[in-house]
């Protein structure tokens, strides 16, 4: 009998998850998710999102094979006198096609404290 093997990234995934998302719904297999990340640039992140096979069709909007995703930014306070630009990303597209896109992309932009 073949054993499978876990996938290197598994460890990963499990803390990721701990971070939940700001909305996800799937309907009849169409995931939507926001998602919100410290630390990168409404730039940085357009140019994850290409390298995982999207291409831009508006200022702040990319499209992939079965997927899209829609970024804004703001800035939000951290602490008394700082304010850092957060960036929400919300994905749609079929769930089977987005997951291991917003994982891929969350690995990208996962930004340890210290």
């Amino acid at each position: 009998m073949k054993e499978e093997k876990a996938s290197p990234l598994a460890h990963l995934k499990t803390g990721l998850d701990a971070i939940p998302p700001i909305e996800r719904t799937v309907e009849d297999g169409v995931l939507r998710e926001t998602r919100a990340f410290r630390g990168v640039s409404l730039e940085q992140a357009l140019g994850y999102l290409e390298e995982l096979g999207g291409e831009r069709t508006g200022k702040t909007d990319i499209e992939g094979d079965g997927w899209n995703a829609h970024l804004s930014t703001r800035k939000v306070p951290v602490g008394p006198s700082y304010r850092l630009t957060e960036v929400s990303v919300t994905w749609a597209g079929k769930e089977s096609v987005l997951e291991p896109i917003i994982f891929r992309f969350r690995l990208k932009t996962f930004r340890a404290p210290g």
